[in-house]
């Protein structure tokens, strides 16, 4: 799949290209927040509140499940946690259509 394709399929497809659009060549410059999102957890505050230093929050995801991949609030797609480097990144594994 090209880069393209993975853009239309996190997006909606169908879309206008760069090259067929040159008023839109503005928006691929705009900065998102890129978040994701290895597992959640529901406590009560006084749980949280006895928390210390070396306590574990267990989530609700297993170790090989993928993770939340989240642009702008938005989820979309899913990937597996790697490590590059000394730096946690992800790799795309799944994309989710966003549709409105």
């Amino acid at each position: 799949m090209s880069n393209q394709d993975d853009i239309d399929a996190m997006f909606g497809g169908g879309g206008p290209t760069m090259s067929s659009a040159p008023e839109l060549s503005a928006i691929y410059d705009t900065v998102v927040e890129v978040s994701v999102v290895l597992g959640t957890s529901t406590i009560r505050v006084r749980d949280l509140l006895k928390l210390g230093r070396g306590a574990i929050v267990e989530l609700d995801r297993k170790i090989d499940d993928l993770s939340d991949i989240i642009v702008s609030g938005r989820t979309v797609g899913r990937g597996e946690v790697t490590i590059v480097e000394d730096k946690i990144a992800v790799t795309f594994r799944e994309f989710t259509r966003v549709n409105g």
